[in-house]
Formats: structure tokens, sequence, C-alpha cells
């Protein structure tokens, strides 16, 4: 157990258009974090258009604990993570998202978890009754397809508000897929992991980045990424309206040949060519969606590019 005063914290903040939540953020940090902890707080500027840049360089003028990354577009949430992480210096890790719904007054018991020698702290968000019935049941659905289609088991309500120590860092710096999931790799990792419940709070300023087009993105990045299931569920799909398919054949050869009942029909033939049409064309999608993966991947670009940083 390491005592007060002996580990460094880097604290990861993705950011993008929150120009007004930065000084909020920092000031609530600085009170949960311990005068005797040595830490650092890195803003990960995805990509804003308004001054959240300007407002971090006034920060960091005034204190140096306080740094920025800043890409030259928007490369994603999940790579702003992974440009923290690059550069993060402390024994441990703690990120949360800078639109002030993650609680970082949740930090000091983080920390006192990760004492006891749990190498992954990670939070559930447990919504209130005021979350709206889409939202919450579009959540859940999420999660439901990630954990039937993944080879993993993802929590409900698990967020990107974790604390991971260096050890764990030193090995998800390793990895170098693209685009990395890492709510779903965490969990792949291992190690001692704890789980803490939060309420999240209510957006104050801004508007939410991730909108119904992202989260399904970000969830066919889930699945993708940690199964093959729907592979082997096109190719059972497939194998079936074969077998239906053949079947109904030999019924449509014994009617023609040995009764005189048949008549043409358009509209039973529309329907069975229009519902295997359909089912081949979903089935090329899912195969797209994993060769559009390799695509990415035998490129090797960088996951990120960065403008400007105060770090050295």
């Amino acid at each position: 157990m390491k005592a007060i005063g002996e580990y460094t914290i880097s604290i990861i903040v993705p950011i993008q258009n929150e120009e007004d939540n930065i000084s909020k953020l920092i000031e609530r940090l600085k009170k949960v974090l311990d005068r005797k902890q040595e830490f650092e707080i890195i803003f990960v500027d995805d990509g804003s258009i308004d001054n959240t840049l300007e407002v971090l360089k006034q920060f960091h003028k005034s204190d140096s604990r306080i740094k920025y990354l800043s890409f030259s577009r928007n490369f994603g949430h999940q790579n702003a993570l992974r440009a923290g992480m690059d550069f993060a210096e402390g024994d441990c890790v703690i990120s949360l998202d800078g639109d002030l719904q993650h609680p970082p007054e949740l930090i000091p018991e983080m920390i006192e978890k990760w004492q006891e020698g749990y190498e992954i702290v990670y939070t559930l968000r447990r919504d209130d009754v005021k979350i709206s019935f889409i939202k919450r049941k579009t959540s859940q659905l999420f999660y439901t397809l990630m954990n039937r289609l993944s080879d993993i088991e993802i929590e409900q309500g698990s967020a990107d508000f974790r604390l991971i120590d260096r050890s764990v860092l030193n090995v998800l710096s390793r990895f170098q897929e693209n685009p990395i999931f890492y709510r779903g790799l965490i969990r792949w990792l291992g190690f001692r992991q704890y789980a803490l419940a939060y309420i999240p709070e209510k957006r104050t300023w801004g508007e939410t980045k991730y909108s119904f087009k992202r989260m399904l993105k970000f969830a066919l990045t889930g699945i993708t990424s940690f199964s093959i299931q729907p592979l082997h569920m096109s190719t059972i799909l497939g194998s079936i309206i074969a077998l239906v398919s053949f079947l109904y054949g030999i019924y449509a050869i014994f009617m023609k040949l040995f009764t005189t009942q048949t008549i043409p029909g358009w509209t039973s033939l529309l329907i069975v060519v229009s519902f295997i049409g359909g089912i081949q064309l979903l089935m090329i999608g899912i195969l797209g969606e994993y060769l559009g993966k390799l695509f990415i991947e035998s490129k090797r670009r960088p996951a990120y590019i960065i403008r400007e940083k105060s770090i050295k």
C-alpha cells in the first residue's frame, strides 16, 4: 500500500467545445486532490471549434500542473483517451469526461481502493428517474447486445470514468488497434478490478457529443472489436435460408410435375426474393464491417495528430 505523498496521479480529461466547464472542473478537481499528492491534469482538446484551447492555455500559464494536448481535428473520444495515456506520467491514471457529469468527488474513494491493491477501479452509472425513457432503453439495449454478441461481459452502466494502475497502463500501451474500444478492452485485460456506482450530474453547459449516430457507431465498434459472433450468425442464418429455399424448390417442382393447381403468382415470388435479398445485404454489411476494420488497420495511420501541446 502506498502512503500519501509517495505517488503521482494523472488526471486525463478528453474535452471538446467545453470552454465554460473547464474552470468549474479544475476547481472541483483541486478540491478533491490532497495537497500532499503530486498530480497533473491533462486536458485533451479533441478538435474544439470554440475557445476551449485558449482557456486551457491560460490555466497552464497560471499552474504548470494543468497541461493540454490539442488535436489537429476531431479524432474521437477513445483516441483522446489514448493520447492522454500516452503522455501521462503518474503512478495511476484517472480518466473522466469534461462535461461535469462524472463527479470528481468520487476520486478519493477510487484512490483508496487503488491503495488497497486494486489495479483497476471503474465506475457504473446509475441513471435516476430524470433520464428520458428512450435514452435509458437504448443504453440497456447497447449493453444487452454487447454482452450477447461479444466474448466479454460489460456491466450495465460502465463508463470511461476509471482509475488504472501504471502496470495496467504499460500493458495498454502495447495495444495499437484502431479503432480502439477501451470499455471492452479494460474488461478483457483482467487484473484486480473494483466497481463504484455513481449518479451522473446534470449537464450545466453545452450539448452532449454522443448523438444517436455516434452511439450506434460506438456500439458497432465494441461488438466487432471483441467478437466474431455476427459472422457466425450470418453463416447460420444463410444456411437456414439456403435449406428453406432448397425445400421450397423441391415443392415447386413437385407441384409443377404432378398437379395442375399451379398458377403464376408474382406476389409470393416477390416476397421471397425481397426477403432473401434483404438477408444477403445484411450479411454483406456484417462482412463489410469486419473488412473495413482490417482495411483501416492495414494502413497503420496514427490514431491521432497533435497540433499543439504543453507537455515536453
